[in-house]
């Protein structure tokens, strides 16, 4: 058995797992990250990193990194499905924020944090191919087993930041129900595009009802055309869910004729999908909150603790939030049972608004609000029917809730 009583033992090389490992290393606390997977690998498509995110990063020193590899968020911009502007608000530094807001791909991101692990943490900080089967606990630290005759290994604490399919989550949790589907199916998938709107714009557009779209670009300037790659998400109501597996390839003949009208001044639609090489389908659904995450030496974050249907650009952000909240616990209250107790205490609360909130009131109920109130009929002032106002208080609920209002973020001190 592998022994290192004072280290940290992180189950998962994701982007909480990951987070953690800098974050204790910034500590001074030592770590080590065992992911399921033979090699990393730089997959799924784009994610929105929120600026109370983007300042867990930015101590990290890891700002250059994401600008190399990211786009910087301009604007926020809603449309209906007949193309007409709803709501616009800016982005990130653009609306007075002191961090940016990033549009990535989920593979870069983590390709820039296993990077930065190896490099400041030592080439072995990081053991692939250890798929966890279960953890022990005892008075003085915690074993971790294996699959496939892996040597168990000894440390403090363990966390789980192994994702929705979290092995130490099921240990816990034996008897959880199924994950709860939103009633929505999604699919998603990359193209190259000439830049739209401002270069910078996240776009949500339509609704659910007869289709929803999410546009936004996640790299800049691919190939000498200057081109951007362009992330898309389609959300459609559908009575049954796909099969959770994100690898899932999907068949555009399920979606895309909801969106066959869809040529904008801004954006044909219809063209930026079947411009893309892959096609992936996945169901929205997440898991009823969680009681608590703790237990004695063993503990949850991420998607493991708290999967949520993703509607508000948020399920990276919490893990990395946690993370860096784990980790400030530790460094003030040591490596052991008490850290875990307060960091269960704070972000269980702070996770399950946000899960029950990505439910029934996310962003996009900004057009929710609009398709009810006009009936999906094309109204030529839509102010009429709901007002700026209204909507800028939609907005400003969702970024109470999931902490980034900007008053209280910049306001709030540093987890570490």
């Amino acid at each position: 058995m592998s022994t290192a009583p004072n280290e940290v033992i992180i189950l998962g090389a994701g982007i909480g797992g990951l987070t953690l490992a800098l974050s204790l290393h910034q500590a001074g606390i030592a770590c080590r990250v065992y992911e399921a997977v033979p090699a990393l690998r730089p997959l799924g498509v784009g994610i929105n990193l929120l600026p109370h995110a983007v300042r867990e990063l930015s101590e990290l020193g890891l700002l250059d990194a994401l600008d190399a590899v990211g786009v910087r968020t301009q604007e926020a911009v809603f449309f209906t499905e007949h193309g007409q502007l709803v709501f616009r608000e800016p982005a990130g530094q653009h609306a007075g924020y002191d961090w940016p807001q990033y549009s990535i791909h989920r593979g870069d991101l983590q390709t820039v944090l296993l990077n930065e692990t190896r490099k400041r943490l030592g080439p072995d900080s990081v053991q692939c191919g250890h798929r966890c089967t279960g953890v022990e606990q005892d008075a003085d630290g915690v074993t971790v087993h294996f699959a496939d005759g892996r040597t168990p290994v000894r440390g403090a604490v363990a966390v789980g930041c192994d994702g929705i399919h979290s092995a130490l989550r099921k240990q816990l949790y034996p008897n959880e129900g199924a994950p709860r589907y939103s009633g929505i199916n999604m699919w998603r998938g990359t193209a190259a595009w000439k830049p739209f709107l401002s270069g910078g714009s996240m776009v949500r557009a339509g609704w659910l009802t007869v289709g929803k779209m999410v546009i936004y670009p996640i790299r800049n300037d691919i190939d000498d055309q200057g081109r951007q790659l362009v992330n898309w998400v389609a959300e459609i109501h559908a009575p049954q869910p796909a099969m959770r597996d994100w690898s899932r390839a999907g068949r555009l003949e399920d979606f895309l004729p909801a969106f066959a009208d869809w040529h904008f001044d801004w954006l044909d639609v219809p063209a930026l999908i079947l411009a893309s090489d892959t096609i992936l389908e996945y169901p929205m659904v997440d898991q009823d909150p969680l009681p608590r995450w703790s237990h004695g030496r063993l503990t949850l974050l991420g998607d493991a603790a708290h999967p949520m249907v993703p509607r508000g650009s948020n399920g990276a952000g919490q893990a990395i939030i946690d993370a860096r909240f784990l980790a400030g616990a530790m460094k003030r209250e040591g490596v052991g049972i008490a850290a875990l107790e307060t960091y269960d205490r704070v972000r269980v609360k702070a996770t399950t608004d946000v899960v029950l909130t990505n439910r029934s009131n996310p962003p996009d109920t900004i057009l929710r609000e609009v398709f009810e109130r006009s009936g999906g009929r094309r109204v030529e002032n839509l102010d009429a029917i709901v007002t700026q106002q209204e909507l800028q208080a939609i907005s400003d609920h969702y970024k109470r809730v999931a902490g980034y209002d900007p008053a209280a973020l910049k306001a709030r001190a540093s987890y570490l």
